[in-house]
């Protein structure tokens, strides 16, 4: 497994060794021990997977302590433009986001630390999203950044974004006030 950092501290690049034949291919997606050499010390206790339509943006969603997640996210098939805002106070890229472009067939990782609203936009039809969790989800200690803010002026890469009335009725972050 490769790790690359990103100019945001914590967040992660992981590319798994591919091993390819005739048969197709296999790799590691997981293993506690590698992630553990990595410093990668997160306990992972929930697998989530959601399939999208081209233009579906999901996020930018977080959990407030002491629920917050920290997550490891990859497409299984499909493209995604996965997107990570720093929400922590005291971080010097606070307000600042990362994008990373996951595919199927490149089976880039991405790790988030607990401290950042994450969200992504499916760049392709049928894209099956899958991603490991730190904590269970509590729907009481869920919230969200309006996936559009004007200061976090995010590329979403999509004309016609799909989005849910939950998604589009998130907090600005001029009014967000971060738990972290």
């Amino acid at each position: 497994m490769e790790l690359l950092k990103t100019q945001i501290e914590g967040l992660l690049i992981l590319k798994p060794q591919i091993f390819i034949d005739a048969r197709g291919l296999f790799f590691e997606s997981y293993n506690e021990k590698t992630f553990e050499s990595l410093g990668i010390l997160d306990k992972f206790v929930q697998d989530n997977q959601s399939l999208s339509q081209k233009g579906v943006i999901r996020g930018l969603h977080y959990q407030k302590p002491p629920f917050a997640q920290a997550k490891l996210v990859r497409v299984i098939k499909g493209a995604a433009l996965d997107v990570a805002v720093d929400i922590r106070k005291n971080s010097p890229t606070y307000g600042k986001y990362f994008s990373i472009l996951l595919t199927g067939e490149n089976n880039v990782q991405f790790y988030l630390p607990s401290g950042f609203a994450h969200g992504f936009v499916s760049l392709e039809d049928d894209t099956i999203f899958a991603y490991k969790c730190s904590n269970f989800y509590n729907k009481d200690s869920e919230e969200s950044i309006i996936y559009n803010d004007p200061i976090l002026n995010i590329d979403w890469q999509t004309n016609k974004p799909i989005v849910n009335d939950k998604d589009r009725k998130a907090q600005s972050f001029v009014d967000f006030v971060s738990p972290f």
